[in-house]
């Protein structure tokens, strides 16, 4: 139990830290380089190879790597050293030969992720910065697997904590581009120096994370030596475990294809309402669920596994319905905060550098909208967990793609309806419709799978939280409609204000109307945070 437990908290303090730092890195990246078209080429060229490593490795690198591992583990003579050395060759020289592929391809690649003109500076920089951060995919592919066969052996520390370095090396890249680079935010402006350093400087924070993760494997005793007999490497086994998630991965790749075109259209006709603006919005968005969400469905998926295999089906719908009203009793609150304040979040956090006090609030204004995805999304995948814990990998894939096409229909409807200063918010709307429909439909087959997953009283525990967040709201937009009026709009020290306000003082009035209606979650919240504080 303690081993676990240290395990866990070296992973949360980790996941903490890392996330704490990419929100920086963020944060550095528009007061380097804007939201404008210089923004927008190089977020095109950086959503790349991590579209091609979900394709090829990370959709299936928890649901089947690591269960081959640890079968190769147990039942090999070798204890499973000679299949790891064999699939850490086999990704090495797989993701060199596409990562070479890719660099030559790269202006095809940006072609497919965007519809700007070929003879355009910006599908210019945006082919030259993919062909300096594409390389990144050889790297990133080998840590991957080293981080997955050091899981197996329960050497969590470096996977969890290498990407903060990674983060730190960018931040120090852009903070020196800040400093040092031409072109500032100006597409015009910026030389092929600058794009070296944008382009390579990410590059090497990749590199940096996957010379961490290799050297800890080292220190975990293992020693790599290349293996070329693939035809022991269990591939048919491997394709045949994984071929409904990486189906699933295909999906929700072609329905991300299809919102970097839109909003990189959106940005070649409203100059700053393009890719970046929705890459930060939706950053900031699934902050609050990573922090959450992921926490909780990690801890309920292996106790709900285990109900399902002894046929306890009351603690599956138990486990279930407690895990959602645990997430619902944070994130009503947080969502509708997010649908009040998102302005006053983005600008203290963005408005600086090449990102005037506008574009901000318009990252604001798509992370508005995207505060009602919140909930719907959190509830959608607690949903799916209840399909793996089956073992069942084959309905998600169904139910993802339902819930892609909705997407891409709702996306392209109201890119064709909305002026396009408001196309990105469109694309946001289209995803938390999506994802509330696809909970909807989640629900349905889930509740059929387990013979009911207790909708009345998850429906009614909901219903007070939102009840019991209302004067939040309340208080927050009063403080927005106060305050810009009364101190002449949403500068950095007016945000900051309203967000003391309508934010914080607005979460310790939740937390007090909760307690006084008696909600169970908030009150054990509440209670762990008390006697922290007491200890």
């Amino acid at each position: 139990m303690s081993r676990m437990l240290r395990a866990s908290a070296i992973m949360a303090a980790g996941t903490m830290v890392s996330r704490v730092t990419g929100f920086v890195r963020t944060m550095v990246l528009a007061y380097a380089i804007g939201t404008m078209a210089l923004g927008d080429a190089y977020n095109a060229a950086y959503a790349i190879p991590y579209s091609i490593l979900d394709l090829l490795l990370l959709g299936v690198l928890s649901s089947v790597v690591v269960p081959m591992i640890v079968r190769a583990q147990q039942r090999d003579p070798d204890g499973g050293r000679a299949y790891e050395q064999r699939l850490l060759t086999l990704a090495t020289v797989a993701l060199m030969i596409v990562a070479a592929l890719a660099v030559l391809a790269a202006p095809l690649l940006i072609d497919l992720y965007t519809v700007w003109d070929h003879d355009s500076r910006k599908f210019e920089v945006a082919v030259t910065l993919a062909r300096f951060i594409l390389p990144q995919l050889a790297f990133f592919g080998v840590g991957a697997v080293a981080g997955a066969i050091l899981n197996t052996r329960d050497r969590y520390g470096a996977p969890m904590w290498a990407p903060v370095l990674n983060n730190v090396v960018v931040i120090c890249v852009f903070v020196a581009y800040a400093a040092i680079g031409t072109g500032g935010g100006d597409i015009t402006k910026v030389t092929d120096g600058d794009l070296a350093l944008l382009g390579l400087g990410t590059t090497a924070g990749i590199v940096a994370q996957a010379m961490v993760l290799i050297v800890a494997l080292r220190r975990a005793g293992f020693s790599f030596v290349p293996r070329f007999d693939l035809r022991n490497a269990r591939l048919g086994e491997m394709a045949k475990m994984g071929v409904w998630t990486i189906g699933y991965v295909i999906v929700t790749q072609l329905g991300f294809v299809l919102t970097t075109n839109l909003a990189s259209d959106a940005g070649d006709v409203v100059a700053g309402h393009g890719i970046t603006p929705y890459t930060l919005a939706f950053q900031l968005f699934q902050l609050p669920y990573g922090v959450i969400g992921v926490s909780v469905i990690t801890a309920m998926l292996p106790r709900m596994s285990r109900a399902v295999a002894e046929g306890r089906f009351d603690d599956v719908r138990g486990e279930f319905g407690s895990s959602v009203r645990l997430i619902c009793s944070v994130m009503v609150p947080v969502s509708l905060l997010l649908m009040v304040l998102g302005p006053a979040v983005t600008v203290p956090i963005y408005a600086r550098g090449a990102t005037s006090v506008a574009d901000a609030v318009y990252i604001g204004n798509v992370l508005q909208v995207y505060g009602l995805a919140l909930v719907p999304f959190a509830i959608f995948q607690l949903l799916l967990r209840v399909f793996y814990s089956f073992g069942d990998t084959r309905t998600p894939v169904f139910i993802g793609a339902g819930t892609t096409a909705v997407n891409a229909a709702l996306m392209v409807l109201f890119y064709v309806l909305l002026p396009t200063a408001y196309a990105v918010m469109g694309l946001a709307l289209a995803y938390a419709i999506a994802y509330a429909l696809g909970a909807v439909v989640a629900w349905i087959l889930a509740s059929r799978r387990v013979q009911g997953l207790g909708g009345w009283a998850v429906g009614m525990a909901m219903t007070r939280m939102y009840l019991a967040a209302l004067p939040t709201a309340v208080l927050a937009l009063a403080s927005v409609w106060v305050v810009t009026e009364t101190l002449d709009g949403l500068g950095f020290l007016n945000s900051v204000i309203v967000l003391a306000i309508g934010g914080g003082l607005g979460m310790l009035l939740y937390l007090g109307v909760a307690h006084r209606m008696r909600i169970p979650e908030v009150n054990s919240i509440v209670g762990m945070v008390a006697r922290r504080v007491g200890r």
